[in-house]
């Protein structure tokens, strides 16, 4: 007579199958964007510090945002690196760490940026397989993008797409909602001379321009309007 297993038996095989999970874990100064082509989503009041990762091999793609003190006043200003894909196979339930190559903290953000350097360590001291590569995924500032007629670069979809997805039709790629001014508010704007679309302003009257635009759009915008836009303009941090 053949042994049977039991329901409780095979309860448990299953159970200790789908528990498997290594978790990887990175610092505050670290953000994730995106894990084997899904977008992580988080903000700056929304930090995300661990993943968890079922056995295999992971691609993770990583950047280096931090609030560091400005050399030249008290106050603080945002220090961002380009994307880094971190891939990593994963051959059992541990625990892995990033942080910065050079010890537990950046000592120096603004060159860290340009380049970061990282090491992956395993809780129980095992041998980690893995290696960094450095993208050129990058975000151009607010300011820059709004007015030189560039077109927005979405960080979490190229991200996406260098972790292993499968490239999005623009239908399906999700954009930041703008509101537009009123017909009376926009009949009233102050104008701005025309610039070529490839063109960025670069000179200081265009610059002036830029931010007098900006002023203006904001004092013109109702509630609603102005809580869509700080939405949006967090994101873009």
């Amino acid at each position: 007579m053949k042994p049977r297993l039991t329901v409780t038996a095979l309860l448990a095989l299953c159970g200790s199958s789908a528990a498997f999970a290594a978790d990887f874990n990175i610092p505050m100064a670290f953000e994730y964007i995106a894990v084997d082509g899904q977008e992580v989503k988080t903000s700056l009041f929304n930090h995300k510090s661990e993943i968890e990762l079922d056995k295999g091999t992971h691609k993770i793609a990583i950047r280096y945002n931090d609030l560091v003190e400005d050399d030249f006043s008290d106050s603080e200003s945002n220090v961002k690196s380009n994307a880094f894909i971190v891939t990593i196979d994963v051959d059992g339930d541990y625990s892995y760490q990033l942080k910065p190559a050079d010890g537990e903290f950046v000592k120096n953000p603004k060159s860290f940026a340009k380049s970061p350097q990282v090491v992956i360590t395993r809780e129980d001291k095992g041998t980690v397989s893995y290696k960094v590569t450095q993208t050129n995924i990058s975000e151009e500032s607010f300011v820059s993008r709004l007015f030189s007629g560039n077109d927005a670069t979405d960080v979490d979809a190229e991200a996406a797409v260098a972790t292993g997805a499968a490239v999005a039709s623009a239908a399906s790629v999700p954009t930041a909602p703008v509101s537009k001014p009123s017909p009376a508010a926009a009949a009233t704007m102050p104008a701005v001379a025309a610039t070529s679309p490839t063109a960025p302003a670069t000179s200081a009257e265009d610059a002036a321009k830029a931010e007098q635009m900006l002023q203006y759009w904001w004092l013109h915008a109702d509630e609603q309007t102005r809580k869509e836009f700080m939405s949006w303009a967090i994101k873009q941090l």
